[in-house]
């Protein structure tokens, strides 16, 4: 596991507490830190300030795609065909709008709380030595290389996995979606199916 993984684990168990519990957050008393351990955790989160940013993003991405994936379901099952491309087409700019107005807010309560909160356990954590090695890893060129490989490393074997196990993945989740379609006593949509590569011979 990356260093920069872990603690893009502890900004969202942090960020997480602090929405939940905020009177505890700000009621909780710390020791004073000296003006140089301040100094180095301010680095550290500086540092850390695209992986707070993408937690933000990705707190906003699930259920926006949970929302989707229903959406998509609904549109097969619930609209008629002559309208879904029209009906697709408002989702989509519903949700488009959506993300562009929240993300932001999301994105600035997000470093507006690591302060005090990933900040709060960094300081609690680590001393002021081992904040000066961790700012040192993090700062270092092949940390920065590595970070920023990051979204082609995960693009690529994204690409792969679904090539690998995608087609028999898709069709037991269709197998699935129908189990559960039957139990709710609804009629599962049947799936689209790809266009005809040619006509089969008529059986004599």
């Amino acid at each position: 596991m990356s260093l920069n993984t872990s603690l893009l684990k502890i900004c969202a168990a942090a960020v997480i507490a602090a929405c939940a519990v905020p009177a505890l957050a700000q009621s909780a008393s710390t020791p004073a830190s000296s003006p140089a351990k301040k100094e180095l955790i301010a680095k550290v989160l500086q540092l850390q300030q695209p992986a707070i940013e993408g937690l933000a993003r990705g707190v906003l991405q699930q259920p926006i795609g949970n929302l989707m994936q229903g959406a998509g379901t609904a549109l097969q099952t619930q609209v008629a065909p002559e309208k879904r491309e029209a009906t697709a087409k408002a989702i989509e700019a519903d949700i488009k709008k959506f993300v562009e107005e929240n993300t932001p807010v999301l994105r600035n309560a997000a470093l507006k709380l690591a302060p005090t909160t990933i900040g709060t356990m960094l300081d609690e954590r680590f001393t002021e030595d081992e904040l000066r090695q961790l700012v040192a890893i993090l700062d270092s060129p092949v940390n920065k290389k590595y970070v920023q490989m990051g979204g082609d490393m995960q693009s690529a074997l994204g690409q792969k996995l679904m090539a690998e196990v995608g087609p028999g993945l898709e069709g037991k989740f269709n197998a699935l979606r129908t189990s559960v379609a039957k139990q709710l006593g609804i009629n599962p949509a049947p799936a689209a199916s790809k266009p005809a590569t040619g006509s089969a011979p008529a059986k004599k």
